[in-house]
């Protein structure tokens, strides 16, 4: 199975590329380079400490946190972040809703702002063996099956030529899930550049067949929590299982780092509930863990959208078997065309 962490999202936002900013009434408002499904843009964004704000859609503008998910702290004044929003004029960051969560293992929500719960997908990393055990017997025989195979794993530093070989692993196609891959046909600087964000905090565990890098994890530290960023294997060395492999050694990191949680996406992404990736995630032992998610309206029109349910987006609004039917014609779509 060959799986890309957030992949059934439509939009994706990493790295970190902060150009110089200038100031709007006393805060500090600059354009930010994000990816979004694998194309670099330039957005607006409000600068407050060592956060960035930007926007999101265009009908209904949600604010929210740049990088949130691989962020080590949660947001401690969200008070005052509302207050800077509201106080942006024409000439600064228009929002309609602000919104952040809190960090698993999600506890009890600590504001009195409205809240949803955000379905994440989280393995308890306490202890290895503990995991272990709790596989089903399935997995645990993939994970012998790769070390059979020859497949060896190791952790590597983010140089030159571990980018030659993650560009190996985007090129072998043009689809991934069902969908284009954003990474395919990229020059090795730009590669670099898409893997780049969190380097000083992030281990990058890598699969072999002999010299040739056939998948690789981007593992982000974040204090006693530790989140997959990017999972990618070749489809062609499925046999091998190197996924498996993978997460067993990010696992064994995480124990012996003393990392609480280890956390990868979603578990459920709105309504979308049964799909390939949600499986591959419960068969290596990750589980649903309920985080908090508060919502604030800005303006009259975020007001509405929110008691409408706009703001949870189609997949929050749609029922399973509706979003289930747009996938698989999306991807008969894709397949017919590539």
């Amino acid at each position: 199975m060959t799986t890309t962490d957030q992949r059934t999202e439509s939009r994706r936002i990493c790295g970190e590329h902060l150009e110089a900013p200038h100031t709007v009434e006393g805060t500090k408002f600059c354009p930010i380079e994000i990816s979004v499904k694998g194309k670099w843009i330039s957005v607006p964004t409000l600068k407050l400490g060592n956060r960035a704000i930007i926007t999101r859609g265009k009908t209904l503008k949600m604010a929210l946190i740049h990088d949130e998910a691989w962020m080590e702290m949660e947001l401690e004044d969200p008070d005052g972040c509302v207050r800077e929003l509201k106080a942006q004029g024409s000439d600064g960051l228009r929002a309609d809703i602000f919104t952040f969560a809190q960090k698993v293992p999600g506890a009890a929500p600590k504001f009195d702002y409205l809240f949803e719960w955000d379905s994440i997908a989280a393995a308890d990393t306490t202890s290895f063996k503990q995991w272990w055990e709790s596989l089903p017997q399935e997995s645990r025989k993939n994970v012998r099956r790769s070390q059979k195979r020859g497949v060896t794993i190791s952790v590597r530093c983010f140089d030159d030529e571990l980018v030659r070989g993650i560009a190996g692993v985007h090129n072998e196609s043009t689809l991934r899930q069902g969908e284009p891959n954003a990474y395919y046909g990229k020059t090795l600087e730009q590669i670099k550049k898409d893997h780049s964000a969190f380097v000083n905090r992030s281990d990058f565990i890598c699969a072999y067949l002999g010299t040739e890098l056939i998948g690789f994890l981007k593992l982000v530290h974040r204090g006693d929590v530790a989140s997959i960023l990017n999972l990618a294997t070749k489809a062609s060395q499925y046999d091998k299982r190197p996924a498996n492999a993978l997460i067993a050694k990010a696992v064994e990191l995480c124990e012996a780092r003393k990392v609480r949680y280890l956390t990868y996406g979603m578990f459920n992404y709105g309504n979308k509930r049964d799909n390939p990736l949600r499986e591959f995630k419960s068969r290596n032992g990750f589980e649903e863990v309920l985080t908090p998610r508060f919502y604030i309206p800005l303006t009259t029109w975020g007001k509405l959208c929110m008691k409408l349910k706009l703001h949870r987006g189609l997949l929050g609004i749609l029922p399973h078997s509706v979003i289930m039917m747009g996938i698989k014609a999306r991807t008969s779509w894709y397949n017919l065309k590539h």
